[in-house]
């Protein structure tokens, strides 16, 4: 069991790290004793069994006690004695002379994290609160420039470490459903179903340039294959033809996502107003950002994509800022299709730190805006789906891989080999670490000027090889409210036998959650352990309730 002795102001936040980090824990109660105790303040007086962890970016009487020499830092890198690197935006301090040091400041190689041993008790001294870091990620994310980092879960996995370190098993229930390795959503927005619809705006000028001197450009620098080049231009030679109706629209197929997603879930994001494009904080958006298409116009192709098993949800204009448009939005695309619950994602991703309120109190069951546009990775730090804070249902499903931020200009303009690197390396992030990786394929991708629909069907081969569970968004984010809704309710050793009880209810539908246990890495902190070695760990798929025998 972990005890957590906080402020009253950081317990919103020490509850949604648990939900990510699902352990056995509570809020310190005096008597009790703990085998793992977390602190933020020297003020709480509570006992722990084998390791205190006392967090701050400040100097505290606890140091003063020991005399020990701290040094406020800027905001930096720091790597763990196992090599890890993470990123640490609140306050930070270091301990100079300390010696016992599990983290050290990258620049300066002071050490971050030091730890003693009195009789039973291991006590490491953290020189910034990792509830802090919690709060900055899952509120204001982090930078682009370290995007590439699941910043959180590496946090998760120090405190694990920690623990297992220490002599101490943990007892958690994964961000993993039973059978699989992880969880990949396959979604896409609906932003230009067809070029038809188009006629001297910026949309078609754009498309005329990059189909024709763009992709020219492109085979020269070695960004696309000499096939694209051929295929690009014979699409623009049929543009007059197309807008005159007397040939296919080469963009309007894009429920043809549901041959290359044969037997898999995924999800469409519709725009629920038409010759719109929304508000700013500060006014009008630009008028490019306007959609030129009609929910009507795509009727036939959304009753498909919901009779084929797959979810339409809301691509949000002003649903971001004003709780009422975004109910006026949800309720438009409900009455379409006859559905009732709903997600949403904002169109160009507008988001603001009160937007989970907004889109909270217009009704929607779970947002998928929280990403980048410009880049690949992990704005909230996190693959998993998480609560914003002061919110009631909604969910965040956060975004990771956006076609466009892979291959335009503007952005990475990767080649298909730079982009597969990336993406992949993502990929083996949310092995590693369980959750989800959410990945934004647009409607026209798949069709000329892009041509991205080679690598988008590599990639989904390539999710299915590694044993991902392919569900629809609102499935996915079902999945994780039944693991927020589960509970270890017992972790007790007896005669050398850790017997562990968990209780789920419902989710009858989806993957089953697991009890998985970490087996203790060494007998203490100052025990030498190999790097490299992966933890180990043993599960066991919890229904209902599920009582699990370990032997330590």
């Amino acid at each position: 069991m972990i005890g957590v002795a906080v402020r009253a102001d950081e317990r919103d936040i020490v509850a949604e790290f648990f939900e990510l980090f699902k352990t056995l824990w509570e809020f310190c109660r005096s008597g009790v004793r703990y085998d793992v105790v977390l602190c933020t303040s020297v003020d709480y007086r509570c006992e722990a069994s084998r390791l205190l962890l006392v967090l701050g970016g400040a100097a505290t009487a606890f140091d003063a006690e020991r005399r020990r020499k701290v040094k406020s830092r800027p905001p930096g890198f720091i790597v763990s004695d196992e090599g890890k690197r993470v990123p640490i935006y609140e306050a930070m301090v270091t301990f100079p002379g300390c010696i016992n040091c599990v983290l050290t400041e990258e620049a300066t190689g002071e050490p971050v994290a030091v730890f003693e041993q009195r009789g039973e008790v291991t006590t490491l001294r953290v020189g910034y609160n990792i509830f802090a870091e919690a709060r900055f990620l899952l509120t204001a994310g982090q930078p682009a420039c370290n995007a590439g980092m699941a910043t959180l879960e590496i946090h998760i996995e120090f405190l694990r470490n920690w623990i297992t370190r220490s002599g101490i098993a943990s007892v958690e229930i994964p961000p993993v459903p039973d059978g699989h390795n992880f969880i990949a959503c396959l979604t896409h927005d609906i932003d230009h179903p067809a070029v038809r619809n188009h006629r001297f705006d910026h949309t078609m000028l754009g498309f005329l340039y990059r189909s024709t001197i763009g992709t020219l450009l492109s085979v020269c620098r070695g960004k696309k294959p000499v096939r694209a080049l051929w295929k690009n231009w014979g699409a623009a030679c049929m543009l007059p033809f197309v807008q005159i109706g007397i040939a296919k629209d080469f963009w309007s197929g894009f429920d043809r996502y549901l041959e290359i997603e044969n037997g898999l879930g995924s999800t469409f994001f519709v725009i629920p107003r038409s010759n719109y494009a929304g508000r700013t904080t500060d006014g009008l958006a630009p008028a490019l950002r306007a959609s030129r298409y009609d929910l009507g116009q795509l009727l036939p192709q959304l009753k498909r994509i919901v009779a084929a098993g797959r979810e339409v949800g809301v691509h949000g204009v002003d649903a971001w800022l004003d709780a009422n448009e975004g109910r006026k939005e949800r309720v438009r695309v409900s009455e379409a299709l006859g559905t009732t619950e709903l997600g949403v994602r904002m169109h160009w991703l507008f988001f603001n730190k009160d937007s989970p309120a907004m889109l909270d109190q217009a009704g929607y069951t779970y947002d998928s805006t929280f990403g980048y546009r410009e880049t690949a990775g992990y704005r909230a730090g996190t693959t998993q789906t998480y609560q914003p804070l002061g919110v009631t249902n909604l969910l965040e499903l956060p975004l990771h891989v956006m076609d466009t931020a892979l291959f335009y200009p503007s952005y990475l303009n990767l080649d298909d080999e730079e982009a597969r690197r990336l993406v992949w390396r993502l990929i083996d992030d949310v092995e590693h670490f369980g959750g989800v990786l959410t990945i934004n394929w647009h409607d026209r991708s798949i069709a000329p000027e892009r041509l991205w629909g080679d690598f988008y069907r590599d990639l989904v081969r390539e999710l299915k090889m590694r044993r991902a569970w392919m569900p629809n968004s609102a499935q996915a984010v079902a999945w994780f409210r039944h693991r927020r809704a589960a509970r270890l309710e017992s972790i007790r050793l007896e005669g050398g036998v850790m017997k562990v009880r968990g209780q789920t209810d419902g989710g009858d539908t989806l993957p089953s959650l697991k009890i998985r246990v970490f087996k203790p890495r060494a007998r203490s902190l100052s025990e030498h352990v190999e790097a490299r070695k992966a933890a180990e760990f043993v599960e066991i798929r919890l229904d209902r309730a599920t009582d699990f025998d370990f032997a330590i």
